[in-house]
């Protein structure tokens, strides 16, 4: 992967059907994997480890239109179909969504859009497992004690700093290696 390039910043109609292709793929996804997430509750704090699987559009997206604000938009996007197709959090997804996809695009925003080195994706990927934190803690942990919070915090920061890059990085290369992201930078 190319660490510093310049890639014009506008966006080509591709750009906008690709992430948004991007975007229903994983608000699908979501509305599954709430499910799967439901039944691991009985893991308590740790279930949080598989955090990073919610803010997979905001990371993914952007490595591959890399363009301002792929991140929010993928992340928006695919929270409010979740939504949609009657996610157990309701309309709350999609302020979950809104926060976490604009937690990256700061970082993207931070380094111009032009370096996608892995600490740039790691950094992009923690800022948003923060921002998933903040939402939840004052959604649907605030009487919880610092102790609690702490472990809480500690599980989606492994899953974002660890897990999500990884995992995103993976996505982005099998379809590179599948060929369907001719013409895209990532």
């Amino acid at each position: 992967m190319t660490t510093i390039e310049s890639a014009p910043m506008a966006w080509r109609t591709r750009d906008i059907v690709v992430t948004a292709v991007i975007a229903v793929a994983f608000g699908v996804f979501f509305w599954a994997f709430g499910f799967a997430w439901s039944a691991l509750g009985w893991m308590g704090p740790a279930q949080n480890v598989l955090y990073g699987a919610w803010l997979l559009p905001a990371i993914v997206a952007p490595l591959i239109v890399r363009k301002p604000g792929a991140a929010l938009f993928a992340e928006l996007v695919a929270a409010s179909l979740s939504a949609l197709l009657g996610s157990q959090w309701s309309v709350d997804t999609i302020l979950s969504g809104a926060m976490q996809g604009g937690a990256a695009e700061l970082v993207f925003l931070a380094v111009r859009y032009r370096n996608w080195s892995l600490p740039v994706i790691a950094a992009a990927s923690l800022a948003a497992s923060a921002a998933a934190f903040v939402h939840d803690w004052l959604i649907y942990y605030p009487t919880w004690d610092a102790t609690a919070l702490a472990v809480l915090a500690a599980f989606m920061a492994v899953s974002g700093v660890i897990l999500l890059p990884l995992v995103a990085r993976a996505i982005v290369g099998a379809l590179r290696q599948a060929g369907v992201l001719e013409g895209f930078p990532s």
